[in-house]
């Protein structure tokens, strides 16, 4: 059963102050049209431009998420997109009045909780998954940071944090579903170390910062002067820390792995970029913000990749065939050494995935290139047809009655050498409706992940008996 898009019921509104800019401005979750994505609206700009929320508009994540679009920018966007994506929804509009969305108490908890009174509803079209078929990693070995989507049945994520302090050890926190989202992860709050707080305080950094929208930690001893300063900054009467907690002022966590579940908190949010839903397990350590969009990135590269076409197929080379080479020899008139197709590992009634192992005893390679064996580029073409032969002689009822015979090539392309030791896979998709016995077909022949040569081909079914 597919799984369908989701928008919201209605409209709803949440106001507060940016983090950062210290500004007062409401966020507006708006329902949105299928297949929309999120994509915010800046209403208080002359022309109430739109922002994608998209990976390819990130332009700064120093201090939270930030994205940009023809000049025009939302900031710490991480917290709303979580709770967008940690409830399932796929379409949204959000509006804003001002530059940051605001922090409300550090947590995506206010967005969520708003965002289910407003009726989450499903619309009329299958969400578009991406399903993570083989190990996707990311590695900045300067920040002891790692990234690894692997394949599952579900989106799960898990987080390790490593900050070798002595208030804040290793910690680990994962979701195995974003059913548990709105309970288990949505209230984690952010969090900071006293000393950095300092540093934001003394560089106007944290103008919107509110002792209850973070939690503090105190790894470090700390002058009575500066909790002083701190508490004239945050308009408080008395700041302390909490004894063998190293908490600032008394404040209860959510959850004791609290700082964990709030980094994958941020994950989700962040990943959301990517701009559709994912079916994986993504394991992080050490993640932040950075590194979420940079291993965004690299996730929605290889989507662009694998939906444009020009992706290998996914495929066990070393599987037993559906097709091996004595059948192929009853499908095709070819025999060695013009026979070029080795055996089939996938087909339908579109698609065909067939397979030769280049060999130094090809009888061409004595004669092409002998000092530096090459396959011949009009060898490989023949080798798609003869598989694109055996997908269309697939489409009748009585294949042993026919032949095809090729009609045209169109936009053929070399784009590597093949050379000995090489397994060429071959993927051939019929174009359109086969009609008068005439079929167009995407040929694509590749080397590992690379696409070496493609063709469009055009062939014909003639009977023979």
């Amino acid at each position: 059963m597919s799984d369908k898009q989701k928008t919201i019921k209605k409209a709803v509104s949440i106001s507060g102050k940016g983090l950062h800019t210290g500004q007062e401005c409401t966020l507006t979750f708006k329902p949105a049209e299928v297949d929309f994505g999120y994509k915010f609206q800046r209403i208080d700009i002359e022309g109430k431009p739109i922002i994608r929320a998209i990976v390819e508009n990130v332009v700064d994540t120093s201090r939270g998420t930030t994205i940009a679009e023809k000049g025009n920018k939302v900031s710490t966007i991480e917290h709303a997109l979580s709770a967008v994506y940690g409830l399932g929804i796929d379409n949204i509009l959000i509006e804003i009045d001002g530059e940051e969305v605001p922090i409300i108490d550090g947590s995506a908890y206010q967005f969520a909780k708003i965002l289910v009174d407003a009726g989450i509803i499903e619309q009329n079209k299958d969400k578009d998954y991406f399903e993570i078929t083989s190990n996707i990693s990311y590695v900045n070995e300067e920040e002891g940071v790692e990234f690894l989507a692997v394949q599952d049945k579900d989106y799960s994520l898990n987080v390790l944090l490593d900050y070798k302090s002595t208030v804040l050890t290793n910690q680990y926190a994962s979701i195995n579903s974003m059913s548990e989202y709105y309970e288990s992860i949505s209230k984690s709050r952010t969090f900071v170390f006293l000393h950095e707080l300092e540093m934001l305080v003394k560089n106007g950094l944290i103008k919107g910062g509110d002792i209850n929208n973070a939690i503090v930690l105190v790894d470090k001893d700390v002058k009575k002067e500066t909790l002083d300063e701190l508490s004239t900054f945050f308009k408080q009467p008395k700041l302390d820390i909490v004894p063998d907690k190293g908490i600032l002022n008394n404040l209860e966590l959510e959850y004791p792995n609290e700082p964990a579940r709030h980094k994958l908190l941020d994950l989700i949010g962040d990943l959301a970029l990517i701009g559709v839903p994912l079916k994986g397990r993504v394991f992080a350590r050490k993640p932040g913000h950075y590194n979420n969009t940079e291993f965004a990135k690299k996730i929605k590269g290889i989507i662009k990749k694998e939906r444009s076409g020009n992706s290998a197929p996914k495929v066990d080379i070393n599987a037993e065939p559906i097709i091996d080479i004595n059948q192929i020899k009853k499908i095709l008139p070819h025999r060695p050494p013009f026979l070029l197709v080795d055996k089939v590992l996938k087909m339908d009634e579109k698609v065909i995935i067939a397979l030769k192992n280049v060999t130094m005893n090809e009888p061409f390679f004595v004669g092409h290139f002998p000092q530096e064996p090459v396959m011949p580029g009009v060898l490989i073409i023949e080798a798609m047809a003869q598989a694109g032969g055996i997908l269309v002689l697939n489409t009748v009822e009585d294949p042993d009655n026919y032949s095809t015979y090729f009609m045209k090539i169109d936009n053929a392309k070399f784009k590597r050498k093949v050379v000995p030791g090489d397994t060429l896979v071959f993927k051939l998709e019929i174009i359109g409706e086969i009609r008068r016995g005439i079929a167009v077909m995407k040929a694509q022949a590749f080397v590992g992940e690379h696409l070496v040569s493609e063709a469009e081909l055009m062939a014909q079914i003639s009977k023979t008996k």
